[in-house]
C-alpha cells in the first residue's frame, strides 16, 4: 500500500501487522534512548490545514524518534492564508524534496486527492478530513483496546482474545456521529479486527445510510450498557463547532444531551468491572463525560494518547522504510 487514507485501506492483516510493529515500536519507547535511525535523511512534513494539537505533535515526536527531519506547516501564516491551492502546495512540497505529507484538511476528500492527483508523488497519510476519516486515530484506539483486552484475559477478568484481532470484543461510540471522522474509522477498522461495535446517538447525530455501516444503531445509552455488555465506551466529542445553535440545535440544551448521553459516574458503575473508557479528545467535560470518568482508574484517555506516537512511528516506518517493508500488506 503506497498511501494510508482511510481505515477501509488496511485489511486484517495489514491491520494486525500494523499493530504488531506499534507494539515493536512502544518497546523502543520504554528505553533511556527513544531515537530509532530508520528514517535517517528522510523528510517528513506536516500539512496542516486544520488546528490540531494532540495529532500534529504526535506525528512530529513520531517522525523524530525515527530519525526522519520534520516540516512542520500551517496554513495560518502561510500563502495559503494569501489564496494558494492545494495544488501550488504540493508542487512547492515535491520541488524541496519531502518523502512523506501527513495532512490534515478541513475538507472531506482532500488527502484521497493530494495522493491521486498527481501532484506529489510521494506517500501521504491522511491525518484527519473533514467529517470523512482518521485512520491513524483508530488505530491507536484498536492498539488501546487490544492491549487491555489481552492484560484482562491474563488477569482472568473475561476471556483471553484469540489471536492478535479484537475477536468477540465489544465497543460502544457514543456521541456525535454525524460530524465524527473518528467513529466512521473506528466502525470500519474494528470490525475488521473482530469487534462488534455499537453506536449510540440521537437521530439528529446520526449520518444518512446509516443501515450501510457494519454495526448496531442505538438511541439509548443506558440500554447499551445493558445490552451491549462493552469491553470499552468510547465517547465522541461533541462537535460544537460544526453545528449553528442559533435558530435551533442537534439537541434541546446541553444539559439534556448530558442527562441521556454523558457518561456520568452512574453509568460508569453500570459498566463491566474490566471495561475501558475511552476518547479521542479534545473533552467537554461535563458535556460528554463527566469528570469523574475522565479521571477515573479505568479512563485511557491519557494512555492513548502515548500509544498514537508508537502507532504513528510504526505507519510512517512501514509507509517510508522502502523495500524494506516489501510484502508486509502496506
Amino acid at each position: 500500500m503506497r498511501h494510508l487514507l482511510s481505515a477501509r485501506d488496511l485489511d486484517h492483516a495489514a491491520a494486525v501487522h500494523v499493530l504488531d510493529t506499534a507494539e515493536a515500536m512502544a518497546a523502543t519507547q520504554a528505553r533511556t534512548l527513544k531515537k530509532l535511525p530508520t528514517l535517517r535523511g528522510r523528510t517528513v512534513v506536516n500539512l496542516f490545514f486544520e488546528d490540531s494539537t494532540r495529532t500534529r505533535i504526535s506525528f512530529e515526536a513520531a517522525a523524530k524518534r525515527l530519525s526522519a527531519d520534520v516540516i512542520n506547516f500551517s496554513a495560518k501564516g502561510s500563502s495559503v492564508s494569501k489564496g494558494e491551492s492545494l495544488k501550488d502546495t504540493a508542487q512547492t512540497l515535491q520541488a524541496m524534496g519531502v518523502d512523506g505529507v501527513v495532512i490534515r484538511h478541513q475538507a472531506s476528500g482532500a488527502p484521497y486527492r493530494l495522493a491521486h492527483s498527481g501532484w506529489i508523488d510521494v506517500p501521504v497519510l491522511n491525518a484527519g478530513d473533514g467529517t470523512h476519516q482518521h485512520p491513524t486515530q483508530a488505530l491507536l484506539d484498536a492498539f488501546t483496546l487490544r492491549r487491555h483486552l489481552h492484560a484482562a484475559g491474563a488477569a482472568g477478568s473475561v476471556p483471553a482474545p484469540e489471536g492478535s484481532d479484537l475477536g468477540g470484543a465489544s465497543v460502544v461510540i457514543v456521541g456525535d456521529v454525524l460530524h465524527s471522522r473518528v467513529a466512521r474509522s473506528n466502525v470500519e477498522l474494528l470490525t475488521t479486527l473482530g469487534a462488534r461495535v455499537t453506536l449510540v446517538a440521537p437521530p439528529t447525530l446520526l449520518p444518512v445510510g446509516m443501515e450501510a455501516w457494519p454495526c448496531t444503531v442505538r438511541h439509548d445509552l443506558d440500554e447499551a450498557i445493558a445490552v451491549d455488555r462493552p469491553d470499552a465506551i468510547m465517547m465522541l466529542r461533541v462537535q460544537r463547532e460544526r453545528m449553528s445553535f442559533a435558530g435551533g440545535g442537534f439537541f434541546p440544551s446541553p444539559p439534556e444531551y448530558h442527562r441521556r448521553y454523558g457518561l456520568d459516574g452512574a453509568r460508569l458503575r453500570a459498566l463491566p468491572e474490566h471495561a475501558i473508557v475511552m476518547h479521542p479528545g479534545p473533552m467537554n467535560r461535563g458535556l460528554e463525560i463527566s469528570a469523574e470518568a475522565a479521571d477515573s482508574p479505568r479512563s485511557t484517555i491519557v494512555e492513548q494518547v502515548a500509544n498514537g506516537v508508537s502507532v504513528r512511528m510504526a505507519v510512517l516506518y512501514l509507509l517510508l522504510a522502502g523495500d524494506q517493508n516489501e510484502g508486509t500488506g502496506l
